[in-house]
C-alpha cells in the first residue's frame, strides 16, 4: 500500500531548491537594479556633456543693456540690434559686465563709425564712482593705420605689452564691420581679426588674472563705435 506521506529527503530537495531559486531571483533583481542605475548616470552624464559650439553663450542680446553696466557718462544705447557707443564728453567710458570672468574666449563684431577708438577690457576693475581703472588689459580697436588694433595695452602703468606684426596693421576695416576674436587664458593673450592671427603672446608679467570685462569709449568725445554679435566661452576653472 502506497504512502501519501512525503519522504522527508524529498521536502529537503524541495526546500533547497526553492532556497536556490529566492538566492537567484534577488541576484537577477540586483543585477537588473544595478544595470538600470548605471543607465541613469550614463543618460545623465550624456545630458550634462556640452556639445562642440554649444557652449557659447550670447553676452549682448540685442535689446537692452541687460547683463552689463554702464561706467562714466558716455551714451551707451541699444537700436535694431546693434550696441552704439557714443562719447558725449571728454572723459573715458565703458560699459562692463555685470559677471567676472577669468579665462575666457570672446567673439564680437565691431564697426568704427567716428574717429575714436576702443578697446576690449578684461581682468579690469574700477574705483567706485569713477573711470579709473584699478587693474585690467584690454584688446585694442582703433581702425585707423598703425594704431594697432588686436595688440594688447595694460592698465597699470606698463603701456602696450604686445603688437600685432606691422604687415598686418591694415587688416581692420575703417566703416565696416570687423570681425574680433579673443581669447585669454592665464598669462597667455591671443586675437584674431577678420580671418587673421593677430596676436599670440604668453606674458611673463601678467597682473590680476580675474574680473570684468568691458567695452570702452576713448576720452576726447570722438568715440563713436558700433557692436553686435558678442558671444562668449567662459574657460574658467574655479
Amino acid at each position: 500500500m502506497k504512502s501519501d506521506t512525503v519522504p522527508s529527503s524529498r521536502l529537503e530537495n524541495s526546500s533547497q531548491t526553492g532556497t536556490v531559486k529566492s538566492r537567484k531571483w534577488l541576484i537577477t533583481s540586483v543585477l537588473v537594479l544595478a544595470t538600470t542605475f548605471a543607465a541613469g548616470l550614463v543618460v545623465t552624464a550624456q545630458q550634462k556633456v556640452v556639445l562642440p559650439g554649444n557652449d557659447w553663450i550670447a553676452l549682448f542680446n540685442g535689446t537692452d543693456l541687460s547683463g552689463w553696466t554702464k561706467i562714466g557718462a558716455e551714451s551707451w544705447t541699444v537700436d535694431g540690434g546693434l550696441l552704439h557707443g557714443k562719447g558725449l564728453t571728454k572723459a573715458y567710458g565703458y560699459l562692463e559686465t555685470d559677471k567676472d570672468y577669468k579665462d575666457f574666449q570672446l567673439s564680437l563684431r565691431f564697426k568704427c563709425v567716428g574717429d575714436g577708438n576702443s578697446g576690449v577690457f578684461f581682468h579690469t576693475g574700477f574705483k567706485p564712482g569713477s573711470v579709473d581703472t584699478t587693474q585690467g588689459m584690454q584688446f585694442e580697436i582703433d581702425c585707423k593705420m598703425m594704431h594697432h588694433t588686436a595688440g594688447v595695452y595694460a592698465e597699470n602703468g606698463r603701456g602696450w605689452v604686445v603688437w600685432p606684426s606691422p604687415e598686418n596693421e591694415g587688416v581692420v576695416r575703417m566703416g565696416e564691420w570687423n570681425d574680433y576674436l579673443v581669447e585669454v587664458v592665464g598669462n597667455r593673450y591671443k586675437s584674431r581679426l577678420n580671418g587673421v592671427q593677430m596676436v599670440d603672446f604668453t606674458d611673463p608679467k601678467p597682473g590680476a588674472l580675474d574680473g570684468k570685462i568691458a567695452l570702452q569709449l576713448h576720452a576726447g568725445g570722438d568715440g563713436n563705435m558700433q557692436f553686435k554679435d558678442i558671444w562668449i566661452r567662459d574657460l574658467s576653472a574655479r
